[in-house]
């Protein structure tokens, strides 16, 4: 029997007042427009801080209403490794490179709880948006790709799905894009003018993270990848890091970067954002996905792990 259409009226508008909802209330901590001559101490108390709701509202209502509802089933094992492998990445470069690659300026935007990190700790709001990021990503895509894209997924018990002989698989292209990618950092550099000491290290390592996946899966990744449930995941996540970093992180001073650690290249009608984070959110939601649909394959198929990706038999 057919769902009603006056179902799929309010999950669209649920949908939709879980990103204006967070926006709203992380709008409200804003006290003082950031183009006033002279922003006052703490304009926009914890402001960072509840700028998770963010990403905590829509896991929250994907993983406990929409996907319960709607009586889907998704690989639970498949995200919860998905998300065991995708954060550690997020709060390694925290935690090796923050005091590197960013800033934090305006400590009252939040809790005021120093996490550990290399040269001297970073908010804890920094881990919890790794968390909390990945989980949304995935959650997302999850979503698109059983309900409103279901017509274009690949079925979990699918030949496509659990058909191959290992699932590690060289894809040249994206290894010689990292390269190019990386060298063309390192050109620019060269020709513009900037401080002796640069080095795009901020710009490498999310390079690193988004090819490097795509560089060992993509070829068995490629074919059980719901594209268009990733492109409309993506096109979320791209508006709502703008929302949030353009008109409120940046003017605010709840995070910056360091020029000597970028490329270079800054927005200047988005507060002087710079490139790599319009880039971020494509690197991450792309590569995200990549894994999440290489574990599924795994977890699907029954194999031991050393099978699954290497195609090693286990002995008589």
């Amino acid at each position: 029997m057919p769902k009603p259409q006056s179902s799929d009226y309010v999950i669209t508008l649920a949908m939709l007042a879980m990103v204006i909802v967070p926006a709203a209330l992380t709008l409200h901590t804003v006290h003082v427009t950031a183009f006033t001559p002279t922003i006052p101490p703490n304009p926009s108390p914890y402001g960072y801080t509840v700028s998770m709701l963010f990403f905590l509202v829509p896991s929250l209502a994907i993983l406990f209403w929409f996907i319960p509802q709607e009586r889907l089933h998704f690989s639970r094992r498949a995200f919860a490794w998905s998300v065991g492998l995708l954060f550690p990445i997020g709060g390694a470069l925290d935690f090796f490179f923050a005091h590197l690659f960013f800033v934090f300026p305006n400590p009252a935007a939040t809790l005021g709880i120093k996490a550990p990190a290399l040269g001297g700790g970073v908010p804890i709001e920094e881990y919890a948006f790794y968390l909390l990021g990945f989980m949304t990503i995935l959650l997302l895509y999850i979503w698109f790709d059983e309900y409103w894209l279901a017509a274009y997924s690949v079925p979990a018990l699918a030949k496509e799905r659990i058909t191959f002989d290992r699932l590690l698989r060289f894809h040249p292209a994206s290894f010689l894009l990292a390269i190019v990618l990386i060298s063309a950092c390192f050109v620019y550099q060269h020709l513009t003018p900037g401080p002796s000491d640069r080095f795009p290290g901020y710009p490498i390592f999310l390079i690193c993270c988004a090819l490097l996946p795509s560089s060992a899966l993509l070829p068995t990744a490629r074919p059980v990848i719901n594209w268009r449930a990733l492109s409309l995941t993506l096109f979320i996540l791209l508006v709502t890091s703008l929302l949030w970093e353009v008109t409120l992180a940046l003017p605010y001073g709840w995070w910056n970067f360091q020029d000597r650690e970028m490329l270079g290249i800054r927005i200047t009608a988005w507060d002087f954002l710079p490139i790599e984070e319009v880039y971020l959110w494509i690197a991450v939601t792309y590569a995200s996905v990549i894994v999440y649909e290489i574990l599924k394959r795994w977890k699907t198929s029954g194999r031991s792990a050393r099978r699954a990706f290497f195609g090693v038999k286990p002995l008589d």
